[in-house]
C-alpha cells in the first residue's frame, strides 16, 4: 500500500503526495463535492418533477412578479374572454369552466387542463408570462371553430396606469389567414347581436304580367361579417339583388342607372336575347334598359357581366329570378336562399380581387351574409309544406343542400323535377354548381330546431349553416 502522508527525505512533499495530515482532508472535499453534486442533482429532478406536476393539475409556482387569476368560460365554440392581458414576469393562474354543453380543454403555451366536463372548474397554472403566448382548445376541430385564446404579455413600466385586462383585443384570426383582416370565427359570428338583421329569405307569390323595376347601382361600405365592414357593389342596394319572380310568358323591363364610380352591366339567365346591346357596361351616370320575355321555368341567376365577373359577383352584384312551373303545386310557405362566397377585404376597397382570382373565399354565405339564419331562424309549424328556392351565385364554390333531421318528399333542378310528391322514398340532398338552381319541398312531422347546411362542411362551417324552428 502506498502511505501517501509519509515525507520526502527533503521534508516537501514529492510528486504524486501530500503533506501530512492532507491525504484525509482531500478525501474529505472530494466527498463533500460528490454529495454536492448528488444533491443538485435531486433537487433539480424534484423541481422538474414538480413543474410538470404544476402544469399538468394546475398547481401554483413561485413567480416572479407575482400573479395574475382570471377566469375563463366558454360561450358556444368560444373561450371568454378571448383575450387577457398579463404584466411580464407575472404568474398567470387561469380558473377554466366548462360552462359549454360538451367536452372542452384549455392549452396555454405548455400547460393543459386536460378534458374538462360540462359544467366542471379547474385550476390551470400558466406559469410566467415572459412572451404573448397562444391558448386553445385542443380537441379535433374546436379551435378551428374559434376556442382560441390569446395572452399578451404587457410591459407594465412602458404604459402609464395599465393594468391587467381580459378586453384587450389580440383575437386570432381562426376563421382564416387572409392578410388584410381578421376573418370572424363561427363563435364570433353565431354570437347574438341585437341589432342585427338578416335578409328576409320569404318569397313572395307572383303578381301581374310584366314586371318593371328601376335599379341603382351603387357601391356603399356595408356589414359583411360580424365585425367587419367594407365596400359592396350593389343592385337597388342590396346583395343579393331583388328576387324577382314571375311566371312562363311573363315581360320584364328593368332599367339599371350606374350611380357608382366604375362601370357597371346586368345579365339576366332567364331571358333569351342577344347579349350585344342589353349586357354592354354602362359607364357612371348612364342607365340602359334590359327588357326579356321568360320563356321557361326555374330559377335563374342574373349578375353582373362587366369584366371581371367573378369580382363583381363576390363584391354583391349577383341576384335570383323565380319563374314558376306550370304545375307549381300550392305550399304554406317558400323562401329563397342564394348560396354565395364571400371575400373579404379592406373596408375602402371591397373583395380582395387577388384572393377572388384565386378562388380563395373567406367565408360562406346564404344571401350574401354568413351565419344570419342561425342568428334569425327561418319558421314553420308541424304539417306545413315548406318549399325552399336555391340558386348558387358563386362565383366558385359548389352546394350540396341538406336539412339535418329532415328528407325532401320534392327536388326540382335546373327545369325538371328529380322527385315529386313522394312519400315512401326521399331525397337527403340538393347539389348546385356556381349558377345552378332549384327547389326543395318537406313537411316537418315533429317540432324542434332543424339546421340546414351546405354538406361540403367546410363552407358549412364558414358560415354556409342556419336553422329552421318548426313548432306545434
Amino acid at each position: 500500500m502506498i502511505d501517501l502522508s509519509a515525507p520526502t527525505p527533503e521534508g516537501k512533499p514529492a510528486a504524486g503526495k501530500t503533506p501530512e495530515g492532507a491525504g484525509w482532508g482531500a478525501w474529505a472535499l472530494i466527498g463533500l463535492a460528490i454529495a454536492a453534486v448528488i444533491a443538485l442533482a435531486v433537487v433539480n429532478t424534484q423541481a422538474t418533477n414538480l413543474h410538470s406536476s404544476d402544469h399538468a393539475a394546475g398547481a401554483s409556482a413561485p413567480a416572479a412578479s407575482g400573479a395574475v387569476t382570471v377566469d375563463v368560460r366558454v360561450e358556444g365554440m368560444a373561450f371568454v374572454p378571448a383575450s387577457v392581458d398579463v404584466p411580464v414576469g407575472s404568474q398567470l393562474i387561469v380558473n377554466f369552466t366548462n360552462s359549454g354543453d360538451r367536452v372542452h380543454d384549455l392549452k396555454i403555451g405548455q400547460a393543459e387542463t386536460g378534458r374538462v366536463e360540462p359544467g366542471k372548474t379547474v385550476r390551470l397554472d400558466a406559469g410566467v408570462i415572459t412572451e404573448d403566448v397562444a391558448g386553445l382548445c385542443t380537441i379535433a376541430g374546436h379551435s378551428v371553430q374559434g376556442m382560441t385564446i390569446a395572452v399578451n404579455a404587457i410591459d407594465v413600466n412602458s404604459i402609464d396606469g395599465a393594468q391587467p385586462s381580459a378586453g384587450h383585443d389580440h383575437t386570432m384570426a381562426a376563421g382564416g389567414d387572409n392578410p388584410f383582416v381578421e376573418v370572424p370565427s363561427a363563435a364570433q359570428r353565431m354570437a347574438a347581436r341585437a341589432d342585427f338583421e338578416a335578409v328576409d329569405p320569404r318569397l313572395a307569390p307572383a303578381q301581374g304580367r310584366v314586371h318593371e323595376h328601376r335599379w341603382v347601382m351603387t357601391e356603399e361600405v356595408r356589414d359583411v361579417a360580424p365585425g367587419h365592414r367594407q365596400v359592396r357593389w350593389l343592385f337597388d342596394g342590396q346583395a343579393p339583388g331583388p328576387t324577382l319572380r314571375g311566371k312562363v310568358g311573363d315581360t320584364f323591363r328593368i332599367t339599371i342607372v350606374n350611380q357608382g364610380t366604375m362601370g357597371h352591366s346586368i345579365d339576366f339567365h332567364a331571358g333569351e336575347v342577344s347579349p350585344d346591346a342589353p349586357m354592354r357596361t354602362i359607364e357612371p351616370g348612364e342607365e340602359l334598359v334590359y327588357e326579356f320575355k321568360a320563356n321557361r321555368a326555374g330559377i335563374w341567376m342574373y349578375h353582373c357581366a362587366t369584366a371581371p365577373m367573378s369580382l363583381h359577383i363576390a363584391n354583391g352584384m349577383a341576384g335570383a329570378v323565380v319563374i314558376d312551373p306550370q304545375d307549381l303545386r300550392p305550399v304554406d310557405a317558400e323562401y329563397a336562399l342564394v348560396a354565395s362566397d364571400i371575400f373579404l377585404g379592406e373596408e375602402a376597397i371591397g373583395a380582395d380581387a387577388a384572393r377572388v382570382a384565386a378562388g380563395q373565399p373567406d367565408l360562406m354565405a346564404f344571401n350574401y351574409y354568413p351565419n344570419q339564419y342561425d342568428l334569425q331562424p327561418l319558421r314553420a309549424r308541424v304539417g306545413q309544406s315548406i318549399r325552399v328556392w336555391l340558386l348558387n351565385v358563386g362565383p366558385d364554390q359548389a352546394l350540396s343542400f341538406h336539412v339535418v333531421g329532415e328528407q325532401f318528399d320534392t327536388v326540382y333542378k335546373e327545369g325538371a323535377y328529380l322527385l315529386r310528391g313522394a312519400s315512401d322514398t326521399g331525397s337527403q340532398a340538393l347539389d348546385l354548381q356556381p349558377a345552378q338552381g332549384g327547389f326543395v319541398e318537406m313537411t316537418f312531422t315533429e317540432p324542434g330546431t332543424y339546421t340546414f347546411v351546405n354538406h361540403i362542411m367546410t363552407s358549412a362551417e364558414k358560415g354556409q349553416h342556419g336553422q329552421i324552428i318548426v313548432s306545434n
